[in-house]
């Protein structure tokens, strides 16, 4: 049986690197459109077709089902300049130990549908989940969520505790309230910001915010959407979306509500994190996003939470240090399992 798990470890990260190669040269070889019509997920893209705000939208996940079960399902939630592929080694390894997979791409990101002007709100994208959850017939479920999906993640566990099983944070945003400290960003401010992004502007971003000046190309699956997206033909209705979503970010915060949490939950913070919204027009004196005291203090504030620190680590632990990760992730899933 280790074997054969082994083995199965070893076929998926074949996969995901031939996946991953195939992906890379799709975006380099043009931009891509809104609908990332030509870039590939590791697994197959479905939808959810629905209607939200006199909108008709699409909702894509990927439902990735093991081959001997075990009765648990992990929901998936991406952060903000990502979508669910940059989940392909976590689904590789959580489907090898009998987890159902679910990785949906939230309304305004990724695959899915991008309406302007749209009423974003992380209420919002928990419902819209959880309707995906109801069609797949999923009634519990662990919610991770890195990043901007942690968001999603606490306000889905505060809105659903009955249907989570277990809450796992990866360095995830809104920790603290930033309009406290910062001045407000118009939505038509951050859309002009949005449109002047370029790819190696996106990329010298990544490699200071994310991994401390050293980027790998193990990285580069990071850039490929976001760089495609900034130099394809639907780069202004990106911008557009991107600003709705960033104006979502700043005045919604989770952290007054993280008291209110009572499902088992998991916090994996990487401790070179210094991820926050716009802290270089902070207040003077105001130090944001310090990830180590955030996530102490988010761990005092939620009750009988759990932290694991990753010393030297950043913003995407899944991606610089993979097997600390897993080992925080597998063993809360596996001591929180119904």
């Amino acid at each position: 049986m280790v074997r054969a798990m082994r083995a199965l470890s070893i076929l998926f990260l074949t996969l995901s690197v031939s996946c991953a190669s195939q992906r890379a040269a799709t975006s380099a070889a043009g931009g891509l459109d809104a609908s990332l019509s030509g870039y590939d997920y590791p697994h197959t893209v479905e939808r959810l077709v629905f209607e939200a705000q006199g909108r008709a939208l699409e909702m894509a996940y990927m439902d990735v089902k093991p081959v001997t079960p075990n009765g648990a399902t992990v929901l998936l939630l991406h952060g903000k300049n990502f979508s669910a592929a940059y989940w392909e080694r976590s689904i590789a390894r959580l489907v090898a130990g009998g987890y159902r997979v679910v990785a949906p791409d939230q309304i305004g990101f990724g695959k899915s549908s991008k309406p302007v002007p749209f009423q974003y709100s992380f209420a919002a994208l928990a419902t819209f989940t959880r309707e995906l959850m109801t069609k797949l017939g999923v009634e519990h479920t662990h919610v991770v969520g890195h990043s901007m999906g942690g968001m999603v993640a606490t306000r889905y566990a505060l809105m659903f505790p009955e249907h989570v099983d277990s809450l796992v944070l990866v360095n995830p945003i809104g920790l603290e309230d930033w309009k406290r400290w910062v001045p407000y960003r118009t939505i038509d401010e951050w859309y002009e910001a949005e449109l002047a992004k370029t790819p190696e502007g996106i990329r010298a971003y990544m490699t200071k915010s994310y991994f401390d000046g050293a980027w790998k190309p193990a990285y580069d699956p990071l850039l490929e959407i976001q760089a495609g997206w900034v130099v394809g033909p639907d780069r202004d209705l990106i911008a557009r979306t991107s600003a709705y979503t960033y104006d979502m970010i700043f005045t919604q915060p989770v952290v007054h509500e993280l008291g209110d949490l009572r499902v088992p939950t998991l916090l994996i913070i990487g401790q070179r994190d210094r991820t926050a919204l716009l802290k270089d027009r902070a207040r003077e004196g105001v130090t944001l996003g310090d990830y180590p005291t955030l996530g102490r203090r988010a761990r005092d504030a939620i009750e009988n939470a759990e932290l694991v620190e990753l010393e030297g680590v950043g913003h995407i632990p899944f991606f610089e240090s993979f097997e600390p990760y897993w080992q925080a992730l597998s063993t809360h899933l596996a001591r929180a399992k119904r």
